[in-house]
């Protein structure tokens, strides 16, 4: 009886040793996503509240971080196609990145700039943030402005960005400094300011000046900067972005400043802008690394 006992064990786990053999599964091959564009994604309920997401194949959300465009235009104008050139940029020279450019609702009578397009801009943030898992992101920012946008993307990340999420910005003659005597000087810029400002969205007696300027609220906390200026520029002075790059050198904020020969940036020349491309390259290597 035990001679049979000791059989019938031994038969019975050379049966549940070739089923379980039997039954595993092969390993499923590894899905690798394809790149996939999708057009006016809505953040909110505003038609310009919007933004074009640019998905590269073979992301996941451990290594694919995010590039923002920020289009300029005075916060009264301009659109995220205005960013195009840095789409194609982008995509050529940093495939493996995601890419939003985004709108945000433009000032307008009634319709203040001042906070609701940095407000915007965290919109994007956070909804990106909460489908980091679908999209397979991760919810690591780079912020590239022009002119007003990179005004509003400086202050995003100098006063909002509590999360510290955003890991660089790069500024493209963007205002930072209000009280600068090229503004305070001209006698119609206060009502300018008012009027693109929601007073009732800060503290009784705010200085709106001083409270909207980036260069007056850099902190040890803000991210690593790089700006690029026009010497002759007549819409954002030179002394924008030196104020800038001072109160980023007090704070101890790594940083670049590079001045190019001309205006706004519709002059610089060929050569400047291939230099723009390098070191805009190189910063978003160093400050958003894909690992």
């Amino acid at each position: 009886m035990k001679k049979y006992l000791v059989l019938f064990l031994i038969l019975s786990l050379f049966s549940i040793s070739c089923s379980s053999d039997d039954d595993t599964p092969e390993d499923d091959p590894i899905q690798v996503l394809e790149e996939e564009t999708r057009l006016n994604v809505s953040y909110g309920q505003h038609p310009r509240q919007v933004y074009d997401l640019y998905l590269p194949e073979g992301r996941t959300n451990e290594k694919t971080k995010v590039i923002v465009l920020v289009h300029g235009g005075g916060w009264t104008s301009g659109d995220k196609s205005d960013m195009s050139q840095f789409v194609t940029f982008l995509r050529e020279n940093h495939p493996n990145y995601a890419i939003a450019n985004i709108n945000y609702v433009l000032a307008d009578f009634g319709v203040p700039a001042f906070p609701n397009q940095f407000l915007d801009l965290g919109r994007v943030i956070s909804q990106l943030t909460t489908q980091q898992n679908d999209l397979q992101i991760q919810p690591q920012f780079g912020l590239i402005g022009t002119s007003a946008g990179a005004h509003i993307s400086l202050m995003y990340d100098y006063v909002y960005d509590t999360n510290s999420q955003i890991k660089f910005v790069a500024d493209i003659v963007g205002p930072t400094d209000f009280t600068d005597p090229f503004y305070a000087n001209d006698p119609n810029f206060p009502l300018a300011l008012q009027l693109l400002t929601d007073a009732s969205a800060y503290p009784a007696g705010t200085d709106l000046a001083v409270a909207l300027s980036p260069a007056l609220q850099v902190s040890p906390s803000s991210a690593p900067t790089i700006l690029f200026y026009g010497n002759q520029d007549p819409i954002v002075p030179l002394t924008n972005g030196q104020s800038l790059a001072t109160a980023l050198n007090e704070e101890s904020i790594t940083h670049s400043f590079t001045v190019y020969e001309g205006g706004h940036g519709d002059d610089w020349s060929p050569e400047d802008l291939v230099d723009l491309q390098q070191k805009l390259e190189d910063f978003i290597l160093t400050h958003l690394p894909i690992e």
